[in-house]
This record gives structure tokens, sequence and C-alpha cells, in this order.
């Protein structure tokens, strides 16, 4: 044994080839700071071993690394940002004399090797890998860029537009695409990687492979004219620009330092990609978007603990076949529980079939899947105009109209069908889940499962417990939307639950502006354009529909008075009185038209502003400031008041509801994020500001206490010490 770490091993196998094994403490290995120190402990006994030929890198397990130990971002990049800065420079350091070794290196690589998994093997002089490989730099994803010198060696390797691409949208490739576009040299078996890797390091020992030329292009400027650099760079620039805007300068940081540091040797190259990664790590929008991973991984990890002793349903049926039934029941089928899809007329069936067999077409033209699979997923679903086969499923969801009476009644008859221990949900978005069990014999294997439209897209679940709901039957409900490809998070019952009774505040606050005479327009420009938003509440209001609005309007008014019962009309009543119900009838706040491509796109109505002068004061101009304040104040305080109420477990889980159900900008984080990265003591003050426009602006005590302390609503980052920013 040449040296033995916590995380890796260095060892001779034979004829002076030493092997280099990451092999870490649990299930996956983690380019850590731990390891990064390793490695450079055993790198200083390779350098030490007159006798060295070559050098084989390795995992003992069945991923090479799947990245960086983003549990520790948070604290890393609270450092000071010169110790944060000297520390890349030790890293860096490291692959650097990983790089430099005077033998040729190969990586055997199997399954993940991202982030700094990725740069470690760009290190090495060859790289070859099972056919199970994913590799890639997912930095900017994360509000971030390559800091371990994937910025400078990928691109030397590939050339520029192949690197740009991986870098800049965050990608990861599969085996094939790797070896196609040079960033691995072979695919070989998974039993005879070992064996290849020792095969190609002989060949490089007796001289019939060029390694010194092959790493010599990693240590150079980029091979680029400057008609050539011009074109690659101004490209790469617009289209990150269009793609990734103005909030998330990650991606366009990384291709203006890959453009700085193409003329410049390794070393220069290196300080630039450091230069620019260290504000990039202190930005609240890494920490926003490092937050989000980190919750969804807690999400993931309470969603398994919860469910660790139910069944994942293996048939299900859902109840309504519109369009929310049929989505519904295609995720299911799609990822393999079969469905029965009951309603009371062929006309509503053809339409959830057509919706499920839209969305199989749509896998089959992005090439996801094929024929068959297409065939055997719509073969999943069962329509059905009776309750045959009801006995036999495990779990049922109804989505049918949104009305309390008949709701309660579809649900009843359904319940006589089913076997005792079956699970009933109701797919209700704003109905309180105890009133709808009034009806049931079995209210504790009843709960509510509300899932967002589209189906497929919307990544979030809300599981709601009713007063009477066991835990086996929200664990069952969790394991079905886990399955599904969803991420679900349990909430308590309150009219609305937690995603929409957070909304119809906001969408309160959007009505209280027409009112005083703001435009609509310049509303939905400044929440899109300015806070981030991926629709304005003009443009979501016709996406959900007037009528559902209006309903759930008087469902939320009914269910928190105080501050959600309306005194005077408002414009959402008018477009509902007038017929306009938005996209659904090509009629609301906008004009719906349908492009060539059958795309559904807004278009100006000339006759709103007309329509609306009822509802909306005189014309005065706002400040965008005052907009994104008085849009948002009224939703954040719903959600801490949620979170004083239990409705939502904790800040981490209401800040992902919120990201996964309503597309709050992810940037910013979730509410809680946003308050810590705003301070809760500037949303107060901003708040009384707007005091005397009711009772929807009067912040709730826990905000007013986290103020006055100054508090967090997040755990703060501890600076990571010298301990483990060691850099020597």
């Amino acid at each position: 044994m040449l040296y033995q770490g916590e995380t890796l091993t260095l060892n001779w196998l034979a004829d002076g080839i030493a092997e280099l094994v990451f092999d870490a403490p649990g299930s996956v290995n983690k380019l850590d700071t731990r390891t990064v120190a390793s490695l450079g402990e055993a790198i200083a006994v390779l350098e030490q071993q007159p006798a060295l030929r070559g050098l084989l890198l390795r995992s003992a397990k069945p991923a090479f690394i799947v990245g960086a130990d983003i549990t520790e971002f948070l604290s890393l990049f609270a450092a000071p940002a010169q110790k944060l800065t000297d520390w890349l420079g030790f890293a860096n350091s490291i692959f650097n004399r990983l790089e430099d070794l005077p033998v040729p290196t190969v990586s055997a690589i199997s399954g993940y090797a991202l982030g700094g998994g990725c740069e470690c093997v760009l290190a090495t002089d060859y790289r070859i890998a099972s056919a199970d490989l994913r590799i890639g730099l997912p930095e900017t994803r994360l509000g971030i860029m390559p800091g371990f010198g994937g910025s400078v060696r990928l691109p030397r390797l590939l050339g520029a537009d192949g690197a740009l691409e991986i870098i800049a949208a965050g990608k990861d490739v599969d085996a094939p695409q790797a070896l196609k576009i040079g960033l691995i040299d072979a695919i070989v078996a998974p039993e005879k990687l070992q064996t290849a890797a020792i095969a190609l390091l002989n060949e490089a020992i007796d001289g019939r492979q060029a390694w010194r030329e092959k790493r010599q292009c990693k240590l150079q400027p980029l091979k680029l004219s400057r008609i050539e650099a011009a074109m690659s760079f101004t490209t790469a620039k617009a289209m990150v620009q269009q793609t990734a805007g103005k909030h998330y300068p990650a991606p366009l940081t990384a291709v203006k330092t890959i453009e700085a540091a193409a003329g410049m040797g390794r070393e220069q190259a290196l300080a630039l990609e450091t230069a620019a990664f260290v504000p990039l790590a202190r930005s609240p929008e890494a920490r926003a978007l490092v937050g989000i991973f980190l919750n969804e991984q807690a999400l993931k990890a309470k969603a398994r603990q919860l469910t660790r002793d139910v069944v994942v349903p293996q048939r299900a049926a859902v109840l309504g076949a519109g369009i929310m039934g049929g989505g519904i029941a295609w995720q299911s089928a799609w990822k393999g529980v079969p469905v029965l899809m009951k309603d009371i007329s062929e006309k509503a069936l053809a339409l959830g079939m057509g919706e499920a067999a839209k969305l199989s077409t749509k896998q089959l033209e992005r090439g996801r899947i094929d024929g068959l699979k297409l065939a055997s997923v719509i073969g999943a679903i069962q329509p059905t105009l009776n309750y045959a086969g009801f006995d036999r499923v495990d779990v049922v969801v109804e989505a049918v109209v949104e009305n309390p009476k008949i709701k309660a009644a579809v649900l009843q008859e359904t319940e006589a069908q089913l076997r005792p221990d079956a699970i009933l949900a109701s797919n209700t978005s704003t109905i309180p889940i105890s009133l709808l069990a009034g009806s049931l014999q079995r209210p504790e294997n009843f709960c509510g499962m509300h899932f967002f439209n589209p189906v497929p897209r919307m990544p979030l679940v809300e599981v709601i417990r009713g007063s009477k709901t066991a835990d086996r039957t929200i664990a069952t409900v969790m394991a079905w939307a886990s399955q599904m490809g969803k991420t679900p998070i349990v909430v308590n019952d309150c009219p609305g639950f937690f995603v929409n009774r957070v909304l119809f505040p906001y969408f309160a606050a959007f009505s209280l502006l027409l009112r005083d005479g703001a435009d609509f327009r310049q509303i939905d420009r400044v929440m899109e354009k300015r806070f981030g938003w991926p629709m304005g509440p003009s443009w979501l209001l016709d996406v959900v529909g007037i009528d559902t609005a209006h309903h759930a309007q008087q469902v939320m008014a009914d269910g928190f008075p105080a501050r959600m019962k309306k005194t005077d009309r408002d414009a959402i009543d008018v477009l509902f009185d007038a017929g306009r119900y938005g996209q659904k009838n090509q009629l609301g706040f906008w004009r719906w038209e349908t492009d060539a491509k059958g795309k559904t796109k807004k278009v100006a109505d000339d006759g709103i502003d007309m329509l609306l002068q009822t509802v909306v004061a005189s014309a005065r101009s706002f400040s965008d400031e005052e907009i994104v304040s008085r849009m948002m104040i009224p939703m954040i305080n719903e959600v801490v008041r949620c979170l004083e109420e239990g409705i939502i477990a904790s800040v981490a889980e209401a800040d992902m509801a919120l990201v996964y159900g309503l597309g709050f900008p992810p940037f910013r984080g979730g509410v809680f994020r946003y308050l810590d990265t705003l301070g809760s003591d500037r949303v107060v003050a901003e708040a009384e500001a707007f005091h005397a426009l009711g009772p929807l602006y009067h912040i709730p005590q826990s905000l007013a206490d986290k103020a006055a302390s100054a508090a967090s609503w997040y755990p703060q980052a501890t600076p990571a010490g010298d301990a483990i920013l060691k850099t020597a």
C-alpha cells in the first residue's frame, strides 16, 4: 500500500503501474474538501516513486465520482473571498500536479463523473468508460461555474463550441455522445474496464500512444483564429442571454471567462477561472440555487423515510377523464403503474385518452420512446364507464369538477366499490379535505392529492392530510406520487391548502393595483422581467381560467374572510360576468390565438380597457419597485402564516412547493430564501408603508419577530474554517 486515505487508496498494480482508487465511506464518491486534500497527499507519494511508469484512476463503487459535496457549498461560499480564492488555487495545484506527472495517466470511469468528478478525469491523459457513463459539468445550474479547471481543460480538449454547449447549459452526456465529441477515448464492458485501462497504459508506456502530445493541447491556448473565436463566442453569448437571461449570471460569466482565457496557457487561464468563480459562489443566485438542490435532497430523504413501510400501489384508478384526469392517468401509466380511467360519458373518455395519446406522441417525436413503448403506455390506461375492476385497485384519485357536492357524491359512490384497505384521494385544488371526508365511511383512508397543470411538466404534488387521515394513507399516496416522478409535499388541511392559499393573496394584490390605476400590462412586465416569474398575473389568470379563479376566490374568501373577502367587484368579477374565461375560450385579459405550428399565443385585446373601466381608477404611474412590493407582500405574509399554523412543516418544504407548484423564480429560491436575501426588516418596513391597503398587508407576528431580532429563516451557513480550507 503506497497511501491509505479516508476516501481513496493508492497501490501498485504491476510493472510500475500504480492504481489510485476512490472509495469513500457510504454509497457514492464525492469530491469533497477531504478528498481533494487526500488526492494531493497521494500525488505527493507518487512524485517520490522513481519506478512509476503509469497511473490508473478508478472507483471501487458503481459510480466514479458523482460530483462535489454540495452540502459543503454554503459554508465554502460563506468563507472570505481571499480564503476561498487561496483554497481553489491549492485544489487546482493538485489537479495540475496530477496532469504533470511524468508518466501517462488513464481514468477508468463507470457510472457518473459529474462536476468535480469530470474535472478530475480531464486532468488525466486518457479516459475510457463503461456504457453506463454520464459525464459533464452541471455547475451553472447551481449558479456557479467549474472551479477545478473544467472551463480551461474542456475547451482545449473538445474545442470551444463543444465545451461551451456543455458548460453554459450545465449538461451531461452519455457514453456514445462523450466518445463522439472526444470527451472519452473508448467504451468497454464494465467487467473489462480495469483490464482495458491497463492495456492502454502499457501502449502509452511502450510508445504506441502519443500521450505527451495529447496532454500538451490542454496546457496551451485554444487553437482558434480570431475570426473563429469571434464567431464562436458571439454566438454562445447570444444563445446564453436568450435562454438563461439576466437573472442567471453563471452561464454568461462562464462563456466570457472561457473567451478571455482562450489565448492563455493553463496557469493564467486557471487564475481567470478562479477570479470568475469566487464572485459567483458568493452571489445570492448561487445561495438560492444551491439551497433548492439541498432542499430537494431533504424532501427526497423525507419521502423515503415516510414511505419505507408501504408498498407502491400496483394498480390505480382515476375518476374524471378531462385534461387533468387524462394527464394523471398518463403519468401513472408512463411510470409503470397501470390505471383505470372512469367517466360518465364516452366523449369525456375520448378526451382523456386523446390527452394520453398526445403526451405519448410527444415522447415519440422527441425520441424518448419507440412505438412499442408508446403502445404499452396507452395499453396501460383502461377507459371505462363503470366500476368494473375497481375492487382490484390499490389507490383512486378523483379529478371531477371542482364542486364540493359533486365531489362528495362521487367519492361516496366510489368508496362503496373499493376494497376496505384501498386508498381514496381527491385532486381538489381548494376544497377542504375534512369537508369532503364527511360523506365517507372510511375517512382514515382518504386524503388530498393535488396535482398541478400540466401534470407531466409540473413536479409538485400536494398530499393533504385531513383531520382523520391515517399515516398509512399519506405514505401510500406519497409512494405513488414518487413512483410517478413527482415531488410530494405533505400539507395540512385548510381552504386552498398551501399553494393556492398563498397564490390568491397575490391575485388579490393584483386586483388592488388595478383598482388603484395600474396597467395590468406593466404589472405583468415587471413581475416577469424584473422579479422573474414565468408569467405575469394577468397571463397566469388567463391560463388558470377566470371562471376557476372566480370560484376559488369565493372559497378562499369563505375560509379567510378577514383577509380575503372582497368589499367591491374586481377585474376577475368583470371578466367572469362577461364570459371571458381566458385561454380556454380565447378571451380573458388577453386574446388567445393559435399560430401556424398549433401553439397558443397571447395577443393584446383592444376591448379590455373599456371593459375594466368600471373597476379601475384613473391611470397613474407606479414604479417597478412599488409594483413588486405590492404584489409580493401579501403572498409573503400568507406563506409565513402557513408556517406559523403548521399548514406547511418547514421553510424548505414551503420554498420547494412555491418553486415546483407556482414557478416561483428559482434564482430567488422561494419566499423564505427571498426574505433572508432581502432581510425580513426591509420587507416589514415596506409592508408598513402599505398598511392602509388592508389586512393582506398586515405582517404576521413571526415575521415581525424575525425582523426585530435580525434572524434568518434558514440556518446561517458557518464560513468554512482553516480545518476545511487547508491549503497545504
